[in-house]
């Protein structure tokens, strides 16, 4: 039986948590007493961490909101826009607690599934535990398909092993969520970090709720670039992909150059090879340009790290700063 109870906090990355946030909050709030687990384990939410990411809702406003009236809510305010996972790293660089609990702003994640996840991660002795849906993701056949696809593809020929198990919804160890969020990089996928430190990474059954008719804020141009962070933060797997790349195009390259010889020694072939060395080149061509495409990502993330750009900045709440005074003057 647990001496005392362990403390959790919640990091939920806001970007269209207008809504939704108040109902978030308000699920929790019975876990900020302390609450036995089904295995019987004792913990207690000691803290709320909202993160602004500037999204085009009124986000801003239900986070002070909420954080005037909770004394268990903060506010965390980054400098613009930058994603879910910088997000998500600032509200863990910013938690206190012995474990770390992040979910998502649009209310799939039932908050009262935490005992779970924290029964699984004492149960197995695991750093991490991954919430694993036991009902498909809110998000459409296509979505769904895709990130099963992404996922699959990272697991087979990028050698991340817990790739199919990535979930937004997690519990970790503090220490580890806390250093993970002071070393990542920009550009750094971060379930893609923690499998670089943790020791053994599990998941726990839950139930995905929906989103209702909360618009998604993933566009394909954004959950394209989301998959190809998840390829560059997976080491140079990449990169030996490109060498295997030019050696199968350079293999066909020669067994078709063999084919038209023979078939032009032996009459096979009566001209003079225009559209064989269109099709020649429009393949090995694409190969070259798929090719440099990774190669310049991999520059571009290592450019990005050389140059000192952060994954994200906290700043002060807007509102009570100078511009803030500025438009309470205006009133």
């Amino acid at each position: 039986m647990d001496t005392k109870p362990h403390t959790v906090s919640i990091v939920v990355p806001v970007y269209q948590g207008e809504k939704t946030l108040a109902e978030i909050v308000a699920e929790i709030t019975p876990l900020t007493v302390e609450t036995a687990s089904a295995d019987g384990h004792h913990f207690v939410v000691s803290e709320v961490i909202l993160v602004h990411d500037h999204g085009p809702d009124q986000s801003d406003r239900v986070m002070r909101e909420l954080a005037a009236k909770y004394d268990f809510v903060r506010a965390i305010w980054l400098s613009k826009n930058y994603g879910q996972h910088a997000a998500t790293l600032a509200g863990m660089a910013s938690s206190g607690s012995e474990w770390i609990v992040t979910l998502d702003e649009d209310g799939q994640h039932n908050p009262l599934e935490i005992g779970g996840l924290l029964d699984t991660a004492l149960r197995e002795q695991a750093d991490v535990v991954y919430a694993k849906p036991l009902n498909p993701a809110p998000h459409g056949v296509v979505r769904n398909a895709a990130s099963k696809g992404a996922k699959w593809i990272l697991t087979r020929f990028f050698g991340s092993a817990n790739a199919a198990d990535y979930q937004s919804y997690r519990l970790m160890l503090g220490t580890i969520g806390r250093s993970i969020a002071a070393y990542s990089g920009s550009g750094v996928y971060l379930d893609v970090a923690m499998s670089w430190v943790a020791t053994k990474v599990v998941t726990s059954p839950v139930t995905l709720r929906d989103e209702g008719d909360r618009r998604s804020g993933y566009s394909a141009r954004r959950l394209f670039s989301h998959f190809l962070r998840m390829i560059i933060s997976s080491g140079t797997r990449g990169l030996r992909l490109v060498s295997v790349l030019g050696v199968l195009f350079a293999a066909i390259g020669i067994v078709v150059a063999i084919v038209i010889l023979i078939a032009r020694i032996t009459g096979g072939v009566d001209t003079q090879g225009w559209a064989s060395m269109i099709v020649v080149q429009l393949l090995t061509s694409g190969a070259v340009l798929f090719s440099l495409g990774i190669i310049a990502e991999y520059i571009g993330v290592n450019v990005n790290m050389a140059m000192g750009k952060p994954p994200y900045l906290i700043t002060s709440d807007p509102k009570n700063g100078p511009m803030g005074r500025a438009a309470q003057g205006r009133q």
